[in-house]
C-alpha cells in the first residue's frame, strides 16, 4: 500500500481556520467525520486527547502528528492540514506549527496500513521535503510530492542495503517505541539512522510499533555494540541489555536530539544497565530506567490502574444494595444489616463485595508485577490479601506490593547462578515459594504498625466535621483540578477510593464526595466560560465547550485538558479555585458518597443530592467566570 492511498484528497485542509491547538484538533476530527472515515467524533477525539496528554505530538520544525487507533475509525486515513500563519500546538520546540498529519487507524489495522504509516513518518524527517509541503497549494500537489519522495526513499534504502560498513566505525544499537506505535516510533528510527550516518557511526534500530517488533536486535548485535539507546515511551524488553552502557530517553528525544543520544551512547559515559530492576548510577543522575521517582510512580500506577475497575464496579453494586434496602425499608434494630437485609439487596451486596474484595490484592499484585514481572504477581496478591485480613488496609497493601516486588528482585539475584538444569523451576517453584515465605512473614510484622495507622486514619476520617472536613475537602478537590488526570489528580482520586472500604457503614465517604465534586468542576467551568464569554473563544472552542457539559456531569475531568493545555496559566488556577470551594462545602456539610465514580449517574448514592449538585454548580460558576475574565479576547487575523 502506498502513502497516497491513505493520504486522500478529500481528507485535506489546505488552510486551517483554527488558531489554537484545541480548535485545530476539533476541525480535523470534524473533517474526518464529514468524509465518513470515522463513525464517532467523541470516541476518536478522546483517543487523540489521551495521546496528547502523554506528550505533545507537536514534534517541532512546524510539524504535528496527532494520532489515535480505536473503534471509531472505519478506514485507515491520514488527514493533511496546513495553517498558513501557524498556530501554537505546544510543540516540543515551542515554535508555531504549520503542517498537521492526523492519523486515524482502525483497531484491526492490517500490516500494509501500518507500513504505509511508518513510511509517512520517515519522510517527514527530511527538511527539504517539509519545506516543499509548506509551499504546496493544492491536494494534487501534496500527493505528487509524496509520490516523488516515496520513490526516492525506496531507491535510497535499496542502495543502502548494498553498502559495506567500515569495521572501525563505532557500533550502537537502539530501540524506539511510542504508546500507539504509529508515528513517533518510526520518526525516531529514521532520525537516529540519518544522524548516525552523518557521524560515521553504524547503528541498528529495533522498532516496537503497532506492526510488531521489526529489525529485532540479536544477542550478537547487543554484545558487539559499544552502547545502547532506548528512545521509548512504553515498556520494552530491557534485561537483554544487562551490563551495557544504556541511554534511556523519551521517544521525542530520538526525533529531536539524535546526535546527543548517539554521542552519549558511544562516549562510554552512559550509566551501566543492570537487569532485574536495578541500575548503577551516580547520585543525581537518571538511571538507565529513569529516576527512582519515575520508577515508583510507574509501578504504583500499574497497581492503581488494575485496581480501579474492581473498586468502581464493586463499589457501585454495594451502593445499590444500600439504596434497595432504604427503598424497601429496614427495621431500626436491623440497621447494622443495611445493604443485605432484604434479599434483592443481599444479591447486589454479595456480588459487589466479591469484586470489591479484590481491591487490595490486585493493587499489591500489579505493583509487584510491574517491579519484578510475572514472578511478582502471586507474591503481591498474597501481600495484599494479608494486608486486607490483617487490618493494614490500603496503605498496608501499597507497602506489601513494593515489598513483594523487591523480594522477587532479591531472589532473582540470589538464584542467578543456579545450574541451567534448574532454570525451568525457578519461576514456578523457587520464586513463588521463597517469595511468599519471606514476604508473608514480613507482612505479618508490618501489619501490626500499619493496622494501628490505618485505624487511626479511619477514625480521623470518620470523625471529620466542620472546619477540618472543609479544609481536607478543599485540598483534595483542588488536587483533582491541578493537573486534570495527571499524578496529582490520580493521588487525590486513589486516596478517595481508599476511604470507601471503611466508610460504607456510615453511608459513604466525605472524602470521595469531595474528590468527585472537585473533578466535575473544570469541564463544567469550560462549558460556562464558553457560553458567558463568547468573544474570547472561537467557534471550535465554543463547540468543544458544549461537549464538556457531558464530560463534567459524567466526572470526566480530562475534558478540560485541551483548554488547560492551550492556556495553563489562566485555566489551571481558575479550575483549582472553583474546585476548592466546592470540595470545602462538601466537607463542611458532611456530604457522603458511596460510589467511586459515575458523576450525576450515581447522584442517588449521595447523602444530600440536591445540595451536592448546588455546590458543584457554584464551583463551576466561580471557575468559569474567573477563567473567562482572565482570558484575553480573540484577535482577528
Amino acid at each position: 500500500m502506498k502513502i497516497n492511498e491513505l493520504l486522500i484528497k478529500d481528507a485535506m485542509i489546505m488552510d486551517l481556520a483554527a488558531t489554537d491547538k484545541a480548535g485545530a484538533i476539533d476541525e480535523m476530527v470534524q473533517k474526518l467525520y464529514d468524509i465518513g472515515r470515522i463513525t464517532d467524533q467523541k470516541v476518536f477525539k478522546d483517543g487523540i486527547l489521551a495521546r496528547e496528554a502523554q506528550t505533545s505530538t507537536g514534534l517541532g520544525d512546524g510539524i504535528a502528528m496527532p494520532h489515535a487507533k480505536n473503534a471509531a475509525v472505519k478506514e485507515a486515513t491520514v488527514l493533511f492540514a496546513k495553517s498558513k500563519n501557524g498556530l501554537d500546538y505546544q510543540a516540543l520546540d515551542g515554535q508555531p506549527t504549520y503542517l498537521f498529519f492526523m492519523i486515524a487507524a482502525p483497531e484491526g489495522a492490517n500490516q500494509t496500513h501500518l507500513e504505509a504509516l511508518a513510511a509517512l513518518s520517515r519522510l517527514l524527517i527530511d527538511p527539504d521535503f517539509v519545506a516543499k509541503l509548506k509551499n504546496a497549494q493544492t491536494p494534487t500537489e501534496v500527493q505528487q510530492l509524496f509520490q516523488t519522495a516515496e520513490a526516492a526513499k525506496e531507491a535510497e534504502e535499496t542502495a543502502a542495503n548494498t553498502e559495506t560498513t567500515a569495521s572501525d566505525q563505532p557500533f550502537v544499537v537502539a530501540v524506539t517505541a511510542c504508546p500507539t506505535g504509529i508515528a513517533h516510533t518510526y520518526m525516531a528510527e529514521d532520525a537516529l539512522k540519518k544522524q548516525a550516518k552523518a557521524m560515521g557511526v553504524t547503528i541498528k534500530v529495533e522498532t516496537n510499533g503497532s506492526e510488531g517488533i521489526k529489525n529485532r536486535l540479536t544477542a550478537e548485535d547487543i554484545a558487539k555494540a559499544s552502547g545502547v539507546i532506548v528512545a521509548a515511551d512504553k515498556k520494552v524488553e530491557m534485561n537483554r541489555f544487562d551490563g551495557k552502557p544504556l541511554v534511556n530517553r523519551p521517544v521525542s528525544d530520538g526525533i529531536r536530539k539524535p546526535e546527543e543520544l548517539i554521542n552519549e551512547a558511544v562516549s562510554g559515559k552512559a550509566p551501566i544497565f543492570h537487569g532485574d530492576g536495578s541500575s548503577a548510577t551516580t547520585a543525581g543522575e537518571e538511571s538507565a530506567e529513569g529516576t527512582i521517582g519515575q520508577r515508583i510512580y510507574k509501578d504504583l500506577m500499574n497497581g492503581v490502574s488494575h485496581m480501579l475497575p474492581f473498586v468502581v464496579a464493586g463499589g457501585i453494586m454495594i451502593a445499590i444494595s444500600f439504596m434497595i434496602d432504604n427503598f424497601m425499608g429496614v427495621p431500626q434494630d436491623q440497621l447494622s444489616n443495611l445493604g443485605s437485609f432484604n434479599e434483592p439487596a443481599a444479591w447486589f451486596n454479595q456480588i459487589g463485595s466479591a469484586a470489591f474484595g479484590f481491591m487490595l490484592p490486585v493493587l499489591a499484585g500489579f505493583i509487584a508485577s510491574s517491579i519484578a514481572d510475572r514472578p511478582g504477581l502471586v507474591v503481591g496478591f498474597a501481600a495484599g490479601a494479608l494486608a486486607s485480613s490483617g487490618g493494614a488496609g490500603f496503605l498496608g497493601a501499597l507497602i506489601g506490593g513494593f515489598l513483594a516486588g523487591y523480594v522477587i528482585i532479591f531472589l532473582k539475584k540470589l538464584f542467578s547462578n543456579l545450574p541451567k538444569s534448574l532454570e525451568g523451576i525457578k519461576a514456578i517453584l523457587f520464586y513463588p515459594f521463597f517469595g511468599l515465605l519471606i514476604t508473608g512473614f514480613l507482612m505479618l510484622l508490618i501489619n501490626i504498625p500499619m493496622s494501628a495507622i490505618n485505624s487511626a486514619l479511619n477514625d480521623f476520617l470518620n470523625s471529620l466535621g466542620g472546619a477540618n472536613a472543609a479544609v481536607l475537602g478543599a485540598l483534595l478537590a483542588a488536587m483533582m483540578a491541578a493537573d486534570l488526570g495527571g499524578p496529582i489528580n490520580k493521588a487525590a482520586y486513589v486516596f478517595g477510593t481508599a476511604t470507601l472500604a471503611t466508610t460504607v457503614a456510615e453511608g459513604g465517604s466525605i472524602v470521595m464526595a469531595a474528590v468527585m465534586a472537585g473533578g466535575m468542576v473544570p469541564p463544567l467551568a469550560i462549558f460556562l466560560a464558553t457560553r458567558l464569554f463568547k468573544n474570547k473563544f472561537d467557534k471550535e472552542q465554543q463547540d468543544a465547550g458544549l461537549t464538556n457539559i457531558i464530560m463534567g456531569l459524567s466526572f470526566v475531568t480530562e475534558g478540560a485538558i485541551p483548554f488547560a493545555a492551550s492556556d495553563p496559566l489562566r485555566a489551571i488556577p481558575s479550575f483549582m479555585i472553583g474546585s476548592a470551594v466546592t470540595g470545602g462545602f462538601v466537607g463542611a456539610l458532611s456530604i457522603r458518597l458511596m460510589a467511586p465514580h459515575g458523576g450525576i449517574f450515581v447522584i442517588p448514592l449521595v447523602s444530600n443530592p440536591l445540595v451536592y449538585l448546588l455546590v458543584i454548580a457554584l464551583g463551576a460558576v466561580i471557575s468559569g467566570v474567573i477563567f473567562g475574565l482572565l482570558k484575553k479576547p480573540l484577535t482577528s487575523k
